[in-house]
């Protein structure tokens, strides 16, 4: 079984915990009964310049527990101040997430949030708004085209944003087929965790290829570079890989200014 596979299959047994705590029905009523207004995931992303998402997690399959050098408030601080959305792992067993740290991080932010998860039930979607999320990741290898088109249509429904996740010139294709207005491009192999960049590069021209052959109504989607960054040089390599937003967490979670980092970034960018 691949890393990927034994993520998902925790993952069924973590729901069927959380559904004895909260039924189907619960959550979906809190869900539909929510007043909260969303913030705007797409807005935040789609404009000018670099965009930057600050991941908060505490640890993951290829780096093992991470030291977060700073207080999670702290951090938070310093995200208000420099990145444009927050990004929450809230995967338990993999990543040590949960979701009452997007929770605790919604009190203190006014930045969109995206729930970063391994979603594979509509549970996990009426779940994402209660808490706060503005935005779900749905990753398309862990999803059939029912399910994926399923999900994406309840998110919005919900008022929510979606990350299309993708890895492959398959996934980008499945995934635009939905007129979806962000995609992503995983940097990191799901199934052996290696990175590299160039998969944003070679992804990037294959969307725009795709676009034209299915007359993709409306404006290109916001293209995020997600994972691998952590030099100047990354930056201008993704910029000339048309990725106008950036997902970034080892790089931020292991320094003690992150929000030095993302000025100094956006800055790279611009001017590069």
């Amino acid at each position: 079984m691949g890393i990927l596979d034994e993520i998902v299959a925790d993952k069924r047994k973590r729901l069927a915990e959380h559904k004895k705590k909260i039924s189907e029905e619960v959550i979906k009523n809190m869900a539909l009964e929510s007043e909260r207004k969303s913030i705007s995931f797409y807005d935040a992303l789609a404009k000018e310049g670099l965009s930057i998402i600050g991941e908060f997690k505490k640890a993951s399959p290829s780096m093992g527990v991470i030291d977060g050098r700073i207080e999670l408030t702290d951090r938070i601080d310093q995200y208000n101040n420099s990145v444009d959305a927050i990004s929450v792992l809230t995967e338990e067993d993999h990543f040590n997430g949960g979701v009452e740290y997007l929770k605790e991080i919604r009190a203190i932010s006014d930045l969109p949030i995206i729930r970063k998860d391994f979603i594979i039930d509509e549970y996990q979607i009426y779940e994402a708004k209660v808490i706060g999320a503005d935005c779900i990741l749905l990753i398309a290898a862990i999803l059939n085209d029912e399910d994926m088109e399923k999900f994406y249509r309840l998110a919005y429904k919900l008022g929510m944003d979606v990350l299309l996740e993708v890895h492959s010139e398959n996934e980008m294709e499945r995934a635009l087929r939905l007129q979806p207005r962000i995609v992503g491009v995983n940097n990191r192999n799901l199934k052996d965790f290696t990175i590299d960049l160039c998969h944003t590069e070679r992804l990037a021209k294959y969307m725009d290829e795709f676009m034209i052959k299915i007359g993709y109504n409306g404006k290109r989607p916001v293209f995020v570079s997600e994972s691998g960054v952590s030099t100047d040089d990354d930056i201008r390599f993704l910029k000339k890989s048309k990725a106008n937003a950036l997902l970034i967490g080892r790089a931020f979670m292991e320094s003690e200014n992150p929000k030095e980092k993302a000025l100094g970034w956006k800055k790279v960018y611009n001017n590069g």
